[in-house]
């Protein structure tokens, strides 16, 4: 029997990489670009809703943690392989895990091009607002040729990355508590309960990403014993980050100011801080981007290797090269199909399903941690984790509470511009709502499952 694609991976990262790739992910993804956008639909209390969600993401990790702790958490399919081998089928996993796809490409495309603005904000006045897209264009080049060289030096660049992000924000956070103004945070609420729920999916785009470490796990050495815990603990780190740096962004600046700012923590920097330092937390929010890019580009490619390697997936796109360990292949499909995204202005198209897509994954990952002892008991022992079974299922019920109330407020707010919009309306504004999205690539990962399928049967 011939050794699996992900066997060729190389386990070149470790504790400190992993946590690196965690907190630079979701730090990067999160609060330098997400908290200004939140303000418009409920006020300050956006500080409220990275703490509201913090108990359910905190709770959905609990079944990351569970499978990665299993043989599983040798591979690098993440929710793919947790999914196909607890039910037992591959028609759900598959889709699912297409639109995962599809969505990290789009956010791709969309932190480059953010990347793109904030370096020219750093060097304001030396580069025209122009040099915006071939800065996002030559940050893909250069980050995808990092992965190609081994996944070694994509840790050792996200670790240092991520030493620049952290003195970046003891900069702006530590001077910043002493320099808030109370009346700031009036109102409080500025649109009412209704304002602050539809707000938390935008939020919950500051933590959506943070399972891309389970795609590490070909990767990490002693990946099983490793990554449950990280999991958790990059996730505490990250909410106690997010509270803080918003407490001070919204303390310091005004919310209207803080949403017209190109780089609101700049922004914020800049009221308390002398130029040099103000500038410091500027680089700070570039290496968040940088981070995050280079988190997200990983995860595609991953995913390829399990498709591949359960013959759902043509073998060339998890083919691993020899001399680097890395999947070649994979990694110049996602950078070429995310260079046509931000080339063609059609990010949206990608990045509008990355919430709904992951939340729907989430409900569906901890589903398949509540029926796993019954739909699979041998891979059920050889779960690791030391943490008892009754926990393990009131934090599945906790996450699929959660998250089936962020994808009811997700469609209802889809229902509503449907109501309100007509289709050439919603095409001319860029503005397709996430059912017609999902629809959309959903039909097209359906036909390519169908085609996967008949090669797997024939094969």
């Amino acid at each position: 029997m011939a050794a699996p694609l992900s066997a060729s991976l190389r386990r070149d990262l470790g504790t400190i990489e992993s946590y690196a790739t965690i907190l630079g992910m979701l730090i990067g993804a999160g609060i330098f670009k997400v908290t200004s956008d939140a303000w418009a639909l409920t006020g300050p209390s956006v500080i409220l809703g990275y703490l509201v969600l913090a108990p359910a993401i905190l709770a959905t990790s609990v079944a990351y943690s569970v499978f990665l702790s299993t043989p599983l958490g040798r591979e690098p399919g993440g929710e793919y392989t947790h999914l196909s081998r607890t039910f037992g089928g591959y028609g759900a996993a598959f889709v699912g895990i297409w639109l995962k796809v599809i969505s990290y490409i789009g956010a791709l495309a969309y932190l480059s091009r953010a990347l793109g603005d904030y370096v020219v904000e750093l060097f304001a006045g030396a580069l025209p607002k122009t040099a915006a897209m071939p800065i996002a264009i030559g940050s893909l080049v250069f980050f995808y040729v990092i992965h190609v060289a081994g996944v070694r030096w994509f840790g050792r660049i996200q670790v240092w990355m991520c030493v620049l992000l952290g003195l970046s924000i003891i900069v702006l956070v530590v001077p910043g508590l002493f320099a808030i103004r109370p009346r700031n945070y009036q109102p409080f609420f500025t649109h009412g309960f209704g304002g602050f729920a539809t707000a938390l999916p935008l939020v919950f785009f500051g933590y959506a990403g943070f399972e891309s470490l389970a795609q590490t796990a070909g990767e990490v050495r002693d990946s099983t014993h490793r990554l449950p815990r990280i999991f958790l603990r990059g996730i505490l780190a990250t909410t106690v980050i997010y509270f803080l740096m918003s407490v001070v962004a919204f303390g310091v600046l005004p919310g209207a100011e803080l949403r017209r700012a190109a780089a609101p923590m700049a922004e914020v920097a800049s009221r308390y801080l002398p130029m040099g330092a103000a500038w410091f937390v500027t680089l700070g929010a570039v290496m968040a981007l940088t981070t995050s890019v280079n988190a997200t580009m990983l995860v595609p490619s991953r995913v390829g290797i399990m498709l591949a390697e359960d013959r759902l997936a043509p073998q060339f796109i998890g083919s691993i090269s020899k001399r680097t360990g890395t999947p070649i292949v994979g990694l110049t499909l996602t950078l070429l199909v995310t260079l046509l995204l931000l080339i063609s202005g059609q990010v949206s198209l990608a990045l509008n399903i990355a919430v709904f897509a992951l939340v729907c994954l989430y409900f569906l990952h901890s589903i398949a941690l509540l029926v796993l002892p019954r739909a699979n008991p041998s891979l059920y022992a050889s779960v690791t984790l030391g943490m008892p079974l009754i926990v393990q299922h009131i934090c599945a019920v906790i996450s699929l509470l959660s998250m089936g109330a962020l994808i009811v407020v997700q469609l209802m707010g889809d229902f509503d511009v449907l109501r309100r919009l007509s289709f050439r309306e919603r095409i001319a504004n860029a503005s397709l709502t996430t059912i017609e999205l999902v629809v959309f690539w959903g039909a097209i990962g359906a036909v390519l499952y169908g085609i996967g399928a008949r090669r797997r049967s024939v094969g």
